[in-house]
């Protein structure tokens, strides 16, 4: 690239000022409610990095069999106002995975949207965008797990050049692109092929403009993936 298009590259569009500007708003109105009122859950007003600690130390807690005993009746009362939760997961749907348990989270915790795949949809995005820029949410965690069917359907169907019924080819699609970029160097496919879409949609969300890359440059936001482990329920974390 030359020195010019350099250049270019980091000047900003009337576009991007535009979102810029937009992101601000937004994080402006949600610490301007926080400064009013109080949160519900002053315990979850946490940084990136201490939000991340504790999913990490209730993912222990689970594995091990020793989680807490929560009490329900009280957290119900204090979210009826309002809601803070410390970390945002963005998960498969498999019945197998349920972030709440897997991390021995209250309600109001965790901030979860579900979708076959884990993958990054208009309208996930969208919901992270609200949870980070309404709730204030300091982490995204983009959770996959070993032997998702979603991508395993993914890769027979591409491998047969064969379609999905029903609406299920917009699963494929969303799913595609990290199947594509492994599939040329064999081995485990499907293993290969669920870390790729984890990481995939880590960068997607961390990118993804006005609203969560805004975020993640004021280091307001932390943007990480994992992969659940079936027969013991723990999470690793990918890299």
């Amino acid at each position: 690239m030359c020195v010019t298009c350099l250049q270019n590259s980091f000047r900003p569009s009337r576009r991007g000022l535009i979102l810029g500007a937009t992101a601000t708003l937004l994080f402006g109105n949600a610490a301007g409610a926080k400064e009013k009122k109080p949160p519900p859950k002053p315990q979850n007003v946490l940084s990136p990095d201490a939000s991340l600690e504790r999913l990490l130390k209730g993912n222990a807690r689970y594995v091990e069999g020793v989680s807490l005993r929560h009490d329900f009746k009280h957290e119900r009362e204090a979210l009826a106002g309002g809601q803070n939760p410390f970390a945002a997961i963005l998960s498969c749907a498999d019945s197998r995975i349920a972030p709440e348990y897997a991390f021995d989270s209250g309600r109001g915790d965790l901030f979860v949207c579900r979708v076959a795949g884990n993958f990054a949809s208009e309208e996930s995005v969208a919901s992270l965008e609200y949870a980070v820029a309404v709730l204030g949410v300091p982490l995204i965690l983009v959770l996959g797990h070993d032997a998702c069917g979603a991508v395993d359907a993914t890769i027979k169907s591409l491998k047969d050049n064969t379609t999905l019924p029903g609406h299920m080819p917009s699963l494929v699609a969303g799913i595609a692109p990290s199947v594509k970029a492994v599939l040329p160097q064999g081995g485990d496919t499907l293993g290969k092929a669920i870390r790729q879409n984890v990481l995939d949609n880590v960068a997607t969300l961390s990118t993804a403009t006005p609203i969560l890359s805004a975020a993640v440059e004021q280091h307001k936001l932390k943007v990480v993936g994992g992969i659940y482990r079936l027969r013991d329920g723990r999470v690793d974390i990918a890299a």
